[in-house]
């Protein structure tokens, strides 16, 4: 039986997004793109995309209740279309999949926070996915020393005990 899952995340710029989940226990795979744009290349100009990445987990191993915490610990929920220094449409905060139970679960999660009114993450219905360009595939494990709005600290939590 296959107990590989996938969700998307939308937390600012992709690097960070990436280099983060990459090691979070469970985590079998990332990929870092464009979420929901109207196109299927990466040649045009912006049309509507948020930056962000795919996460294929094994749910015998972590949860998509896991994966909440861990994405709300990196991100600033209560800003809209900025991270960091990184601001704009593109860098918005989202949660995105075709499975209707895993928008579900995410609404339920926001909606069980006490800061809930206060939450800019959108949840969406993931319609359109184009994988990044290699270069900017893993950029944070290549270029350590890259911007990025997720605190060190923060960004090394699981790379200890990576799996």
């Amino acid at each position: 039986m296959n107990h590989t899952d996938e969700i998307y995340f939308a937390g600012g710029c992709l690097w960070g997004v990436q280099e983060f989940f990459r090691h979070v226990p469970g985590v079998l795979e990332t990929e870092a793109g464009r979420i929901n744009g109207t196109s299927q290349t990466l040649s045009n100009e912006y049309d509507g995309y948020a930056e962000g990445v795919r996460v294929c987990f094994d749910a015998k191993v972590t949860n998509l209740y896991a994966l909440f915490l861990d994405f709300f610990e990196i991100i600033n929920p209560y800003s809209l279309n900025q991270q960091g220094e990184d601001i704009g449409e593109k860098y918005r905060t989202g949660i995105y999949s075709q499975n209707i139970n895993h928008r579900r679960k995410a609404t339920q999660f926001i909606k069980s926070r006490d800061d809930s009114e206060r939450i800019m993450v959108e949840i969406k219905t993931l319609k359109n996915f184009v994988r990044s360009a290699d270069e900017h595939q893993n950029r944070l494990a290549r270029f350590p020393l890259d911007y990025c709005h997720i605190p060190k600290n923060l960004m090394d939590k699981y790379k200890s005990s990576d799996h």
